[in-house]
């Protein structure tokens, strides 16, 4: 089964929620709004990505953090980040078969359905 993790009314995910019902692929999605997403899985994360990958530094959560904290980003840190404030991470994160990928683009989803 395929999880896609990330935030409902995000517009990225909106067009993979889209590209995968077309493409009639079935998944579990986990909005991290609704549902808090385990310690182990983020941490799982952080080792198998890399943090400038997961962690979106575009956003209005990474902006609100404080200097030290985004200066001093590891991937130990960078759990409870984002264990304390989801919305930090880039969405869509998906996972296929115990492989992580992140972010929508219809050519990337067709190489790793295909």
């Amino acid at each position: 089964m395929i999880n896609v993790y990330g935030i409902k009314n995000c517009d990225t995910m909106k067009k993979a929620f889209n590209w995968l019902d077309q493409n009639d692929i079935q998944y579990n999605f986990h909005d991290f709004k609704k549902i808090e997403l385990p310690k182990e899985l983020i941490a799982t994360w952080c080792a198998s990505l890399p943090l400038d990958q997961l962690i979106n530094k575009r956003g209005t959560t990474w902006r609100k953090l404080d200097e030290d904290t985004k200066n001093n980003l590891t991937a130990e840190s960078a759990v409870s980040i984002i264990q304390q404030n989801p919305s930090v991470v880039k969405r869509p994160l998906i996972e296929v078969n115990g492989e992580h990928y992140i972010g929508f683009k219809p050519e990337q989803y067709q190489g790793i359905f295909s």
